[in-house]
Parts: structure tokens; C-alpha cells; sequence
């Protein structure tokens, strides 16, 4: 026995099973554990991607608008106490080298006239020194740009307790040309005036509450437009799958794409696709079942008939012929149901449309041949095989093409004369200027006339006249394979055929040739 022989290593493996089989069931357990799968709503979905940027914006425009607010309610409030500290600037003076700061009553008063904010000044000497007003204000921090003097500048800071918003400014105290000319370095001044902050809060606070209360209207709103709009939407898909339901369980017919949105019809021609492929299956099965029980009548009724006969007859010759007959007929159904098997599964693989590889056709047609040689030594024919010197790759399914070219050759062996003058010749060869490989099979019986040659490949036709053991499928199947591999059958008389009476037959199934490459080369 050869040690590739799957039966010479049989009894090892089965002998380190156990110690190996609970990992390996264990491993096929978990392999067939269900997975779960949430079925997730289209409309949650949509609506879900809608409303989480809308609710994420929406904190942050709410942010956005609180600092916007509070920008815009400082504007007002810093051109007021810009205006206070210009004016409070101008009363401050230098006499006899002391910093006077020469206010009116009716100006402090003012100053302190705001019932909401507190209001605070200081005016400050050059070197820092205290000259008026509240003596808790921090300086401003140093600025030794020169050309800020005079100029209004804004700072927030802590007083009391309190975050204030202050308006400074430097003032020169030398006014005269002549202070400038008698000392070169200016002698600065500040003046500031500062206010607490909860005016500019209302204010934006007001600013807010315009903004943001009107979203609270809108929002609700939206969220409802929103909801309407995806329900109306989606409402095609609604009726979509109520036409569906409403239909019979046998209309396969297609569904109308043009009752649909653009988005939806992808899907609609995909199952207009899908259904025409199941529509095209149950009409393979509901014929195969048809043919089936319309061919299978015959042979059974025959053997039941045959059976009944032996069992009635006395005379043991009698009953050895109605034995026979009744072998004949269960060879026949026996026949018939491999090739209705046959059919069904190349009607099947043509529907399906895979398995499809490169072939080396030459190679596969001679080991066909070689398994029809018993048969044809039993029927006394000459079966030939002329093999090209070059490998022929065409794209096929080696099976199929396997059973097509036996049911040529049965076609062939059951036809051709079985008196030791009968001649079978199996041809692979290619024609390189049309691109195409040619597997031909020829025989030298009585040949089909043309008038024929268009019916014989239809399921159960029979030429008039020739002997009924066929089951007048073998051809339809040779059809079915071809028109699966895209090929080309012709039927022809035998051009090496001298005897008018016996033309002969030459079946001819033309394939289209792959294309060569490095790696079919390989194959070959």
C-alpha cells in the first residue's frame, strides 16, 4: 500500500485522538459559539449622527456667546471710564513741585454717584508717592515706552475684595516750554479710575438671555422639523416593504425601481437581481421534477411489469428472460437518473457561476479517454486519442468538463458500429489566429442530418429511427456545460469518412484560449 494512501495513516492518527481530542473539541466549541448581532434602526442612526454634534455645539455656543457678551458689555463701560480718567487727567498739576490734583467737590461727587458699581480714583506722584484718592489702588506695572504717555490703557485687578476693571494714565507734568527746557527727563503722573464689574455682568447677562432663550424655542423646534422630516424621508423604505409583504409567496417578479428614491435603488435592482437568480433556480428545480417524473414512468413501469411477469412464470427460461429484461430496464433508469443528476447539476453550476480554474485541456480529455478504453474494447470500436505537443489552457471547471466530454464519447461509443470496423477519435488542438482551443470528437457511425442537428441537443429528442436505450439527455447536457464555459458547439459530418452510407459525426466545442502568463506558463 503506498504511504500516500490516506488509509495507511489512518490507524495513527486515530491512535493520537484521544490525547488530542479535547483541545480539538474544545477549539470547535468556541468556533461555533453564535456571535451576537444588534440590529440597529437606519432612523435612530441618522438621527443619532443629527442630534450629537447638535447637542455638543450647543454648550459651546453658549460659551461662545458669554465671552462675545461680556466683550461687547465692556466696550461701553471702558469708553466711560476712558472719558473719566481723560477729564480727572486734565485737574492734575504740578505746584511748586508738589502733584496737586485740583478737582471740583461736584467731581468727586460724581465719581461716587454710581448706586450699582463702586467707583475708585488715585492720582499717584512721579516716584509713586500717594497724592488722592483711594490709597488701597495698586500701581500699574512699570512701562518704560515713552510713547504711552498720554495714552489710556485698561487693566483688571482686586480691590476690596472686588475684581475691578481700571482706566490709567500717565500724565506729563512739565505743560510749559519752559519746564520741557529746564528738565530734560519728564516727570509722570498717574491718574486711574477704577469700577467694580457688576454692571458689565448684567449687561452681558441681558446679552445672554437674548441669545440663549430664544435657542431654548428653537431648539425644541428643530428636534421636531428633524423627527418630521426623517420620517417623511423614510417613509419610501415604509412602502417598500409593505409592497413586499403584500406580495404572493410565488411572484418573483421584479420590483419596480422607479417607485423609489435614487438612494434606494441600488437595493431594489439588487434584489431584482437576487430574485431573477431564484426565479431562474426554482424554474431548473420545477423542470428537473417534471422531467424526472415524466422519464422515470417508462423504465419503472417496465420493470414492475417484468417483475410481475417473472413471478407469474413456471418455465426457469422464461423466467431468466424476463430477469433480463428486467436488468435491462433497471440499467436503463439507472441511466437516466445519473444523467437527469448530470443535467441538474450543470444547470446548476451555470447558474452559480464558479469553480472555474485554469485547465490543461489536452491533459484532461486524455484521461477521460483512457477511461472510456474498457468500454470501447467491450464494443469492439478503435478509440483514439491525438494529443497536441503543447499544453492548451483554457478557464473551466474541470468536472464539468469531464462529464461533457463522457457524454460525447457515450454519444459516440452508443452510435458507432460495434462489428470491429467502429472508429472513435478524441482531438485536442488550438487555432492560434482565432484564439481559441478546439476539443473535437468524431466517429464514423451514421451522422446526424443536418435538418436534425439543431434538435438533438433539446432534453428527450430522439431521432426517428434509431434505437430508444438512450435517454436523450446527453447532449442537452453537453449544451449546458458549453454555454457555461462560453463555448461553441458544431456538429459536421466526418470529413474522413469515405462510405456515404456511414458519414460519420464530428462534434466540435470551440473554448476561447487564457491569455499566457508567466504564470500559466508554470502550469502548463
Amino acid at each position: 500500500m503506498s504511504p500516500r494512501d490516506p488509509s495507511s495513516v489512518q490507524p495513527q492518527a486515530d491512535a493520537e485522538a484521544p490525547s488530542s481530542a479535547p483541545p480539538r473539541k474544545k477549539r470547535r466549541a468556541i468556533a461555533t459559539q453564535p456571535v451576537e448581532r444588534i440590529q440597529r434602526s437606519l432612523f435612530g442612526e441618522i438621527l443619532d449622527w443629527m442630534l450629537a454634534p447638535l447637542l455638543l455645539l450647543w454648550p459651546m455656543s453658549i460659551a461662545i456667546t458669554y465671552l462675545i457678551a461680556q466683550s461687547i458689555a465692556n466696550q461701553p463701560f471702558d469708553r466711560a471710564l476712558e472719558d473719566s480718567v481723560t477729564v480727572l487727567a486734565q485737574q492734575v498739576s504740578e505746584v511748586n513741585g508738589k502733584v496737586v490734583a485740583r478737582l471740583p467737590v461736584s467731581a468727586r461727587d460724581l465719581l461716587r454717584a454710581d448706586d450699582i458699581d463702586n467707583i475708585y480714583y488715585k492720582v499717584s506722584g512721579p516716584a509713586g508717592e500717594y497724592v488722592e484718592g483711594d490709597v488701597d489702588m495698586s500701581q500699574p506695572p512699570p512701562d518704560d515706552d515713552r510713547s504711552t504717555v498720554g495714552t489710556v490703557q485698561f487693566r483688571n485687578d482686586i480691590l476690596h475684595g472686588s475684581d475691578v476693571r481700571i482706566a490709567y494714565v500717565q500724565v506729563d507734568l512739565r505743560r510749559s516750554a519752559a519746564q520741557r527746557a529746564a528738565s530734560r527727563e519728564p516727570r509722570l503722573a498717574t491718574v486711574q479710575v477704577g469700577e467694580t464689574l457688576e454692571k458689565r455682568a448684567q449687561l452681558a447677562n441681558e446679552i445672554i438671555k437674548g441669545v440663549i432663550l430664544p435657542q431654548f424655542i428653537i431648539l425644541p423646534v428643530a428636534l421636531a422639523l428633524v423627527w418630521f422630516a426623517l420620517s417623511r424621508g423614510l417613509s419610501p423604505l415604509s412602502e417598500l416593504q409593505q409592497r413586499i409583504r403584500a406580495r404572493r409567496p410565488d411572484d418573483l417578479s421584479p420590483i419596480d425601481s422607479g417607485q423609489v428614491p435614487e438612494e434606494i435603488s441600488p437595493l431594489v435592482r439588487s434584489l431584482n437581481d437576487m430574485l431573477a437568480r431564484l426565479s431562474q433556480t426554482i424554474a431548473i428545480q420545477k423542470r428537473f421534477i417534471a422531467d424526472a417524473a415524466h422519464q422515470m414512468k417508462t423504465p419503472l413501469a417496465g420493470m414492475r411489469m417484468q417483475s410481475e411477469l417473472a413471478l407469474r412464470q413456471d418455465d426457469q427460461v422464461d423466467v431468466r428472460r424476463s430477469l433480463e429484461q428486467l436488468a435491462k430496464s433497471s440499467e436503463t433508469a439507472t441511466r437516466l437518473v445519473n444523467q437527469l443528476l448530470s443535467l441538474a447539476r450543470a444547470e446548476n453550476q451555470q447558474s452559480q457561476a464558479g469553480g472555474m480554474a485554469p485547465v490543461e485541456l489536452s491533459e484532461l480529455a486524455r484521461t477521460v479517454v483512457q477511461d472510456w478504453v474498457p468500454m470501447s474494447f467491450t464494443q469492439r470500436i478503435d478509440l483514439g486519442f491525438e494529443q497536441p505537443g503543447h499544453p492548451i489552457l483554457i478557464n473551466g471547471n474541470p468536472i464539468m468538463l469531464r462529464e461533457m466530454l463522457s457524454n460525447l464519447l457515450d454519444n459516440a461509443l452508443h452510435y458507432t458500429p460495434h462489428d470491429g470496423n467502429g472508429r472513435v477519435t478524441v482531438r485536442a488542438r488550438t487555432e492560434e489566429g482565432g484564439g481559441l482551443a478546439i476539443l473535437e470528437v468524431e466517429d464514423n457511425g451514421p451522422g446526424i442530418a443536418p435538418a436534425e442537428r439543431a434538435h438533438v441537443f433539446e432534453r428527450f429528442y430522439r431521432i426517428l429511427g434509431t434505437p430508444t436505450t438512450g435517454s436523450g439527455l446527453g447532449l442537452a447536457i453537453v449544451r449546458e456545460i458549453a454555454q457555461q464555459h462560453d463555448a461553441l458547439v458544431e456538429i459536421a459530418n466526418n470529413p474522413r469518412s469515405n462510405d456515404p452510407r456511414q458519414p460519420g459525426c464530428l462534434f466540435r466545442v470551440s473554448f476561447r484560449l487564457m491569455p499566457r502568463t508567466p504564470f500559466i506558463d508554470d502550469i502548463g
